[in-house]
């Protein structure tokens, strides 16, 4: 396949010496700690997006200690704009393990760091290999599009027959010695893929597997890895009601599990399959909720219509702003805990002095729409 005097790991550790990314700032004083919140951050989001809120993230939790001991939605505020914040949730979830079963040492074994919520095999490879240079192999994006594009592995990913031969090239490809300096290769093809074996266009003559590279030999590059075999999104509905009152909006923090998970947005229809609701019918599925205002004399104002995409469906949102003409029942609406038989938690959200919460990106898109326009 290639030949025999040629070694992957060694061309690639010759090609990161002069063109690795060496100044990111997970990269500098690294600790397995800190590795670990860049690397649950860089999951599926780009390096440019992640760099701002490490740096925010590691100011306010500087020890696993800091962020076990944060209330769960001072984390989720700061992961707000980060997206799939079911790794905010278990990376606190595991700080507070670190905190209660180790000492607030965050663990340097792999059956331990595995053990943590959130944290897959990739992950504990790379934050032990990054931090403490142990011989591990990783499976990001990154590098399977190298090695499907090295190997030409014809197939899907995500399918197990195929991602278990990158697994098995993975560790075949790293470095061998016993000493080696496995914490520079997993940086290095992570960077590999990131800056030159990239998703479309790819920069082949800059690369240093080029000429032992079968897709590029096949003149294929570009075909590797295969894709997933789409299906149909569906669209689903949704009617959000905003009650309002001098600058407070109503809102409720959604159950732990599922979309948005533990966040906070507006009372909402729920997802239907069919077209929005009216806004009647809309009170009247959202009746228990409103208990703590009068909606009668209202001001009614339906706002543009928009669609959140998700992974698996469409979502479009109708929201609806109910202007008060008297004030709540109460300046914070009743807090009920979360569980799957009461009502969500509510509040009352001040535009002008908003709470440390994290909020949905619809919300957030909402939010902003109100600021700009009222």
């Amino acid at each position: 396949m290639t030949s025999n005097s040629f070694s992957f790991s060694d061309a690639l550790l010759q090609w990161f010496d002069k063109h690795g990314r060496k100044n990111l700032p997970w990269q500098q004083n690294k600790t397995p700690y800190s590795v670990w919140i860049s690397e649950i951050m860089l999951q599926q989001t780009q390096v440019a997006t992640v760099i701002p809120y490490y740096t925010t993230f590691m100011q306010r939790f500087p020890t696993v200690n800091d962020l076990a001991n944060a209330p769960v939605d001072e984390v989720l505020h700061l992961w707000t704009g980060l997206g799939y914040y079911a790794r905010a949730r278990n990376m606190h979830r595991a700080a507070q393990k670190v905190r209660d079963e180790h000492h607030g040492q965050f663990p340097q074994t792999y059956d331990e760091v595995i053990a943590l919520s959130g944290i897959g095999r990739s992950t504990a490879a790379a934050i032990l290999s990054l931090s403490l240079n142990q011989a591990f192999a990783i499976m990001d994006g990154n590098v399977k599009r190298v090695l499907t594009r090295f190997m030409a592995i014809e197939g899907w990913p995500g399918n197990k027959k195929i991602e278990d031969l990158l697994w098995q090239e993975a560790e075949a490809l790293k470095p061998q010695a016993k000493n080696g300096r496995y914490g520079d290769y997993t940086q290095a093809i992570m960077d590999l893929g990131a800056t030159v074996c990239t998703r479309s266009k790819p920069k082949c003559d800059e690369c240093p597997m080029q000429s032992h590279c079968l897709a590029y030999a096949q003149g294929k590059q570009t075909e590797f890895p295969f894709k997933k075999p789409k299906k149909q999104i569906p669209t689903k509905y949704t009617t959000m009601l905003l009650p309002s009152y001098q600058g407070q909006l109503l809102m409720q923090q959604r159950p732990t599990s599922g979309i948005w998970g533990g966040l906070w947005g507006f009372l909402e229809t729920g997802f239907n399959e069919s077209e929005q609701v009216t806004l009647d019918e809309a009170k009247i599925l959202l009746r228990d909720k409103l208990k703590s205002v009068e909606l009668a004399n209202s001001n009614v104002i339906e706002l543009e219509t928009f669609k959140h995409t998700f992974s698996h469906f469409h979502l479009v949102i109708t929201p609806i702003l109910l202007e008060l003409e008297q004030p709540p029942l109460s300046s914070v609406a009743e807090t009920l805990p979360l569980d799957n038989n009461q009502v969500p938690a509510q509040l009352w959200y001040d535009m002008h002095q908003p709470s440390k919460i994290g909020l949905s990106a619809p919300t957030i898109k909402i939010l902003n729409h109100l600021k700009t326009n009222f």
